[in-house]
């Protein structure tokens, strides 16, 4: 606890622990009045250089004047941050507010001065970038807009911190000295540099625990079969190529399985980057401090014993993250199954699994062990199932993700050279925001396939989880908008990721099917229309077909312009041998060469020799022992590359590889994925525009809701103030008057003018015309008279009812629009039909806010019963120009206005020419915080 300084309570949520350039960690904190000793230990560490930069003249050692200055702050004018390891400092910034002239000043005053010191040794880790970050987001807290700071022209680093931050700036250089002044409201730039900065460090992170040079085993017992043990085993046979330690309390040898042993990290006499906690969880404390204090870079916990098992174990691995972020390491688990590098210059197997993948272009993570055990055991299989044609580049299993998450990984994996397609199990996502983020990054340059577990179930115990209101349909569909490839099964994420690895992109959803069985053909095609590509009449090659025949028809229909993809249906011949199945790979193989750019994929019925001979050499079948190399041509991609084509390692003479598949269904089911992203990628290069529109009054919308609130916080508007609010963003809603007594209805009609629909808006009643709730197209008072009795005769009082008058609009088809800001995911824009159905079928469409005009338009045709809008059966196609305008104009209010956190317009009745808005609800809030803007940290533990 720390204590507090002047005026103000110590800030307890301007704390944050950072990741750093070089993929350390580091504590932000308030420096307080108990920091005097840690502040002078950390000046005495500081060069003489430095001193002067920070001075502008030699300044030896801090007075009592000065510590009692840097100390003592009062967290609203005078603030100071502190960055420490281990407890210590290693970098400080502060800020002193100043008025006219440069005086210290209170509010109102907006500008602030701001100066750093950084330790020697940790300069160049991006310690000040950071600094800023959290400094600039306390000063805008406190209502300071802009900064100003005074640097020595040598100082160039300093310099270049504050040029690099991307915001807005000046610079004037007087009497010898840099002015820079700068203003604190993010812009685009300064989001982009800090994200770019964000990936850097966390990639890095993570590529310190992939590709350490060394590794300790702590926790390896004497007995063979243990958790410690068999990691200890799996390094070892799987011919790491770095240092290699065993490591347990109780070990009197010198050697362990040939590997050097010891009794306690600290006794290690070299720096040992990456440590492996395989020891009961009540011993894991006095683990990490070893490791924290020998200089350890991160840890992977395999010990159980935490979240997963109950509140004692929750706190516990809260703690355990705490203590190893105190000394700057990043953790893997705890109760992880262990991380996987297959490249040849790290060879790492620091994990439970026995055997090494083969080396190859997929990605692999997974929150659960037991389901990392199923992904790495299907890659490895040659037969029975989808045959592999590709090995694994990395895998990681982070099992409770008490500290790294699937969001590190993804930012290892954007620019990793060695990927090119990422497989993702998922059981929990902890940041929906961040994760869509960053997916929609990574798949613009690698396709990233997702299943998701516990979909219909709360997320696994030992993960933390945002809350979210967003149901799993929900979540879905946004993560299809940033071009995640989700599939249901961990077969099918396997299917999907062969092909993706080792075939190019379709360049569009025509598919020729060929082949020497025409039932399987048939099949085949009937899986393409389920699947909504559009296949092209079956070839039946007879069963009589020889691998010449494959061959002449294969590059037949890759020439063919109608063609964009085919799939290949074999069934074994009487008699047939391996020679022959070998004879139909090459066959296949060869013809594929002559269209680079179309995928081929073979669907077959027993035929393990032709799923062996298509695999061939870069088979994912495990291999024993350090002799496993990478496959022969085996080369890098470029990071992004745009090329559809993958690249060719492992494959024989360079000619691509050809995924084989046991069933019709499973091997279209593949290639529709690959279709949707195809089309994903292309769509993405022109991503749409946010239109603006003249009559929108933002400011005026912004002076009603700051009215609004101040009566107070969680409000749903009225009608009045909700089509006020709305009509200053162009959504006109139908006036509907209040109907208490039939006289008062016939009233409000006149008002309005006949044809009127009379409508109930009790709660129960309210959009739900099919429980005869509404009386529509009533000519005159004797008619609404009528209805007005027959609804209060049905369902109750009129102050049950609460029944209204509207004027009628013209026919069309009922939708819905609504807008919600979701705790975890944000913004969310939402669209369907109006009426039972379209909700008991959960046929409703998504995007995140704000809404393209390309992603409006997409989003009126996503839904299932989208034909009734086009003039389905005969009927008149509706204005889908002003729906969508509708939507782009609710995107806008609720993107401007943080405030507004629900809008629902029920029913938007979409006529051929025009639409009316019949019903709406605004709720309003003070705007949620939203951390996705503010300066980078780890999730709090």
């Amino acid at each position: 606890m720390q204590t507090s300084s002047d005026r103000h309570e110590y800030p307890s949520h301007w704390e944050a622990d950072v990741v750093l350039r070089d993929g350390g960690t580091a504590r932000v904190r308030p420096i307080t009045v108990d920091d005097a000793e840690r502040l002078v230990s950390f000046y005495e560490q500081v060069s003489d250089e430095s001193k002067y930069y920070r001075f502008f003249a030699p300044y030896p050692r801090l007075s009592a004047k000065d510590v009692h200055r840097f100390t003592h702050h009062d967290f609203v004018d005078r603030v100071g941050l502190a960055a420490t390891i281990g407890g210590e400092f290693i970098a400080t910034v502060r800020y002193d507010r100043i008025g006219a002239g440069g005086l210290p000043a209170s509010a109102p005053a907006d500008e602030a001065e701001v100066a750093f010191l950084v330790q020697d040794a940790h300069q160049g880790r991006g310690v000040a970038s950071a600094l800023l970050e959290h400094i600039a987001a306390v000063a805008r807290e406190r209502d300071i807009r802009r900064f100003a700071a005074e640097v020595l022209p040598a100082n160039t680093k300093m310099i270049k911190v504050f040029t690099d931050a991307g915001y807005q700036q000046k610079r004037h250089f007087e009497d010898g000295v840099v002015r820079l002044e700068f203003d604190l409201e993010p812009t685009d730039r300064s989001l982009a540099v800090q994200r770019a900065r964000e990936q850097r460090a966390e990639a890095r992170s993570v590529q310190r625990l992939l590709a350490p040079g060394s590794v300790a085993v702590i926790g390896a017992g004497r007995t063979a079969g243990g958790v410690g043990r068999s990691v200890l085993a799996n390094l070892r046979e799987a011919g790491f190529t770095g240092r290699l330690y065993a490591v347990n309390k109780s070990l009197g040898e010198k050697e362990l399985d040939g590997v050097p042993a010891h009794r306690s990290v600290r006794d290690i006499g070299e720096h040992v980057d990456l440590a492996v906690v395989a020891v009961p969880a009540p011993y894991v404390p006095e683990v990490v401090a070893e490791c924290g204090e020998h200089g350890v870079q991160g840890l992977v916990v395999v010990s159980a014993g935490y979240a997963e098992s109950g509140p004692g174990g929750r706190e516990r691995q809260r703690e355990l993250v705490r203590q190893a972020r105190t000394y700057g390491m990043r953790i893997i688990g705890p109760n992880s199954f262990g991380i996987i590098n297959t490249a040849p210059g790290v060879r790492l197997n620091a994990s439970l699994a026995p055997e090494m993948p083969r080396p190859g272009r997929i990605g692999l993570f997974a929150q659960s062990g037991a389901i990392g055990i199923a992904l790495l055991s299907r890659l490895h299989r040659r037969g029975g199932g989808v045959t592999g044609v590709t090995g694994v580049s990395t895998f990681v299993s982070t099992g409770n993700r008490a500290d790294v998450s699937g969001n590190d990984v993804l930012q290892y994996w954007y620019d990793d050279p060695d990927t090119d397609v990422a497989l993702m199990y998922l059981e929990s996502i902890g940041n929906p925001r961040k994760f869509t983020r960053l997916a929609r990054r990574t798949a613009a340059a690698k396709p990233l396939v997702v299943v998701q577990g516990a979909r219909h179930a709360a997320a696994p115990q030992g993960h933390a989880v945002r809350a979210t209101r967003l149901p799993h349909a929900t979540v879905s569909a946004l993560l299809g908008q940033a071009g995640v490839i989700r599939v249901d099964t961990i077969t099918e994420l396997v299917d999907a990721g062969l092909l993706l690895a080792r075939q190019p992109l379709p360049p569009g959803p025509r598919v020729a099917i060929l082949g020497n069985s025409e039932s399987l053909g048939l099949l085949t095609f009937d899986a393409c229309l389920a699947e909504g590509l559009r296949p092209l009449p079956p070839l039946d090659l007879t069963t009589a077909a020889s691998a010449e025949d494959f061959h002449r028809a294969l590059a037949r229909a890759l020439a063919d312009e109608r063609c964009d993809a085919v799939v290949v249906t074999a069934i074994p011949a009487v008699g047939e041998t391996s020679v022959a199945d070998a004879a139909l790979a090459e066959a296949l193989r060869s013809a594929s060469a002559s269209a680079p750019a179309k995928p081929v994929l073979v669907a077959h019925v027993e035929l393990g020799g032709l799923a062996e001979a298509l695999s061939a050499a870069a088979s994912t079948a495990p291999q024993t022992g350090a002799t496993a190399a990478a496959p022969p041509g085996a080369h890098s991609a470029p990071v992004g590359r745009q090329d559809p084509r993958p690249p060719s390692a492992g494959a024989p003479d360079e000619t691509r590889l050809i995924p084989a598949y046991p069933a019709a269904e499973r091997a279209v089911r593949a290639l529709a994925e690959a279709v949707k992203y195809a089309q994903w990628r292309r769509e993405a290069t022109e991503p749409g525009k946010v239109p603006e529109y003249e009559d929108i009054d933002e400011k005026g919308v912004a002076e009603q809701i700051d009215a609004l609130l101040s009566r107070g916080t969680g409000l749903t508007l009225g009608a009045e103030d909700t089509c006020a609010l709305l009509g200053r963003y162009g959504v006109d809603v139908r006036r509907a008057l209040p109907a208490p007594t039939p006289d008062e209805a016939a009233a409000a009609a006149r008002t309005l003018g006949y044809p009127v629909a009379l409508k109930t808006t009790a709660p129960h009643l309210r959009h739900r015309a099919d429980l005869g709730g509404v009386r529509l197209d009533l000519a005159d008072e004797e008619q609404l008279r009528r209805a007005y009795t027959e609804l209060t005769e049905l369902f109750g009082t009129p102050e049950e009812l609460r029944p209204v008058v509207q004027g009628m609009a013209p026919r069309g088809v009922d939708t819905v629009v609504r807008a919600v800001i979701d705790p975890a995911a944000g913004a969310v824009l939402s669209f369907g039909l109006a009426g039972a159905a379209s909700e008991l079928l959960g046929d409703t469409a998504h995007r995140l806010i704000p809404v393209t005009d390309r992603d409006a338009s997409s989003l009126v045709r996503s839904i299932r019963t989208a034909p009734l809008l086009f003039g389905w059966r005969g009927s008149a196609p509706v204005d889908t120009a002003a729906l969508e305008e509708v939507m782009l104009r609710v995107s806008r209010l609720v993107d401007d206005h943080p405030e507004v956190v629900g809008v629902s317009l029920e029913p938007v009745v979409v006529a051929p020419h025009g639409l009316s808005v019949l019903g709406a609800t605004v709720r309003l809030a003070r705007a949620p915080l939203r951390d996705d803007l503010g300066p980078r940290t780890l999730p709090v533990v």
